[in-house]
């Protein structure tokens, strides 16, 4: 919660308690005025004559009269017990509907808590809890139909290449003799479909790792700028098996205290995410440029615009831009949350932009990067 906020809670608190206390001294006041406005009516009517014994009222205004300050002092304290026991009494009452409104959160639903008045406060903070507890169990839900949905394609698409694998092997096994031209054609084929089915392995350890882990950093300095030229090095056999080609602009010599490994992996997800979705024979650019005390790294490729209500889901656990199960492209939809949330983790922040057929990732890290100049 913020200060301001905390302030604002603070503020309505005092003034509720000014409000109460306000209305107990009224109360008694008031009470005090009617009681002794009662007793000094009868006191005069006691004594504004001479009341004889024949007279009705006689016997009544007798009575009064001897026993008029104590009846005055029992109508005062018991009129102050029971303004005490209803101004005490009174917090609690708001207490049992602030517990009952808690236990809503437990199972919230689309109806509003309601609290009396006194506690609007506390009213407006449980319906915000209400509406992030709706919104935390709307993604969960989301979520988990999308990682059931995943397990279910990826355990179908194991079959495919391990039933491919199978068959050529046993093919060779049982014709011996068939042409060195055949043998090697079908030991690539074997070979393409047991790398998807170790692809597909790799993406339910992914699943595993992502949800029974917990991302720890172990920071070091780093020259970040090596290590994206690195990066950008080993990816040139795959750009090419595309047509793609490098354009990369990265400012030379930052350093950085950061997990390597960690950011590697960040790096290598969203390189890849650019490689899958390219068009043939178009330029990938990466950038880096380093501010006073953030870094700034941008990944841009050519390919079919996102559109907007999907790239507002594309950081999300198991989401895929491309639904479709004979993507080749499609992974567990795990890389894009996986990268924000170690981004995160450094204290940075990565998002996603896509337009006029590209789509550019920005990651933006602080922690005091410099720039090292060679020697001359």
């Amino acid at each position: 919660m913020s200060k301001k906020k905390q302030k604002t809670n603070s503020s309505r608190n005092d003034s509720m308690k000014i409000q109460v206390m306000l209305q107990y001294t009224i109360s008694v006041i008031a009470a005090a005025a009617l009681i002794g406005g009662a007793g000094v009516l009868s006191w005069a009517v006691c004594t504004s004559r001479i009341w004889y014994g024949t007279e009705m009222l006689y016997p009544v205004l007798t009575w009064i009269k001897r026993y008029l300050f104590i009846v005055y002092a029992f109508l005062c304290m018991a009129c102050s017990m029971l303004l005490a026991y209803y101004f005490i009494a009174k917090p609690f009452r708001y207490l049992d509907a602030v517990v009952q409104a808690s236990g809503q959160l437990a199972h919230p639903s689309e109806d509003a808590i309601v609290l009396p008045p006194a506690v609007h406060s506390v009213q407006d903070e449980l319906n915000l809890l209400r509406e992030r507890a709706l919104r935390n169990a709307m993604i969960a839900k989301e979520a988990e139909q999308r990682k059931n949905d995943l397990i279910v394609y990826l355990a179908h698409d194991l079959k495919t290449p391990l039933t491919s694998v199978i068959g050529y092997l046993a093919l060779m096994q049982d014709e011996p003799h068939i042409s060195q031209y055949l043998r090697e054609r079908y030991t690539g084929i074997a070979l393409d479909k047991a790398q998807r089915l170790e692809d597909l392995i790799n993406e339910f350890f992914d699943i595993t790792r992502f949800n029974l882990t917990t991302l720890t950093l172990e920071k070091e300095s780093v020259n970040l700028s090596r290590m994206l030229e690195q990066i950008a090095s080993e990816f040139e056999p795959v750009l090419a098996e595309k047509g793609l080609y490098w354009q990369t602009e990265i400012a030379p010599g930052i350093e950085l205290l950061c997990d390597p490994d960690k950011l590697q992996r960040v790096f290598d997800n969203l390189i890849r995410n650019a490689v899958n979705y390219s068009y043939a024979d178009t330029e990938i650019l990466l950038t880096m440029t380093a501010e006073e005390h953030t870094v700034r790294i941008y990944i841009k490729n050519h390919g079919r615009t996102i559109p907007p209500e999907k790239l507002g889901h594309i950081f999300e656990q198991f989401f895929r831009v491309d639904s479709s199960r004979a993507s080749a492209t499609g992974g567990a939809g795990l890389g894009l949350a996986i990268a924000k949330e170690i981004v995160e983790l450094h204290g940075g922040r990565v998002w996603a932009q896509s337009r006029e057929e590209s789509v550019a990732f920005t990651v933006e890290i602080p922690g005091g990067a410099k720039q090292k100049h060679a020697a001359g």
